[in-house]
């Protein structure tokens, strides 16, 4: 009986876990599609012109996504090898939550509308659909982005610091008759104009004000190239690290992993002779140092 039990749950595993069987692939698939419509009734559901008998539908269907999520998750409890390190991961996590608010509904108002972080289960996409060869692209961008957080540190203390001189001065130089209340909202404004937004809520009115704001538009156009080429830069560095260079040919290019030249064939990295020496077994030193 245990040996069936055993048996029943690897299966189980195999099933919600897995992606070799044509049964694992449309469960997952399946999975993907429960979680659209959950979202999308979630998202309904917070249009206050809808009928109410529409609304009493949207809430049946959200019971009944809970309890198929619900399901899910004892499942996963139940086919994963180790239960506890499935619950502490990312997507142990993301299930849980997937589930909670329902349930927190019943005691809080409002907590129902916390269940569009079901979305973050799509991320299963990745795994369903292959796509985790991608991931090796969107480690090298954050690889770049790491490389380059200390430009981008004193860019953003630059454009704050621009933020709070045009926004002081509008303030100063408008004043509350034309919209620019306080220094916060006058520093909003200065937000909106560098990053060329540009909603139009406030705007001034002074002639000295417009020469102001015109001065804060070129610097907004000027801004928006300095965090690109900072990134770009990062990538390209990035990306030279990865390749590895023929020290005979000076080929680049290769894998990270190529032992070989694809131009001239020879060793990309070659050990030295003391690794070699200190690879053979003892007896080939041995029978070495008599050759000798």
């Amino acid at each position: 009986m245990p040996d069936r039990r055993r048996a029943w749950r690897r299966h189980l595993g195999d099933v919600i876990f897995g992606l070799e069987s044509w049964l694992a692939r449309a469960y997952d698939v399946a999975l993907m599609v429960i979680i659209g419509l959950s979202v999308l009734s979630v998202m309904l559901e917070s249009v206050p012109s809808l009928p109410g008998n529409t609304r009493t539908v949207l809430r049946f269907m959200e019971w009944v996504f809970t309890g198929l999520f619900t399901l899910d998750y004892l499942g996963r409890l139940l086919g994963a090898r180790r239960p506890w390190h499935y619950a502490r991961s990312f997507y142990g996590v993301v299930d849980l939550l997937s589930i909670l608010p329902s349930y927190l509904a019943l005691f809080f108002i409002g907590t129902q509308y916390l269940l569009v972080i079901r979305v973050l289960r799509i991320l299963r996409l990745f795994r369903v659909f292959k796509l985790t060869r991608y991931l090796s692209e969107a480690s090298l961008l954050g690889e770049a982005l790491r490389a380059s957080r200390a430009k981008i540190t004193v860019f953003m203390v630059t454009v704050l610091s621009l933020v709070l001189v045009f926004g002081t001065l509008m303030y100063l130089i408008e004043g509350p008759q034309h919209g620019f209340t306080s220094i916060p909202t006058s520093v909003y404004w200065a937000v909106v104009t560098i990053s060329t937004v540009g909603y139009g809520d406030i705007s001034p009115q002074t002639p000295l004000g417009k020469l102001v704001a015109s001065v804060a538009m070129l610097f907004g156009y000027g801004i928006i190239a300095v965090p690109t080429g900072i990134v770009t830069a990062g990538l390209v560095r990035a990306q030279e690290r990865r390749q590895v260079v023929c020290p005979h040919c000076g080929l680049a290019g290769h894998e990270a992993d190529a032992r070989f030249c694809k131009r001239c064939g020879q060793a990309l990295n070659p050990e030295p002779a003391e690794s070699r020496e200190l690879k053979k077994p003892p007896t080939a030193r041995v029978e070495d140092l008599h050759s000798r």
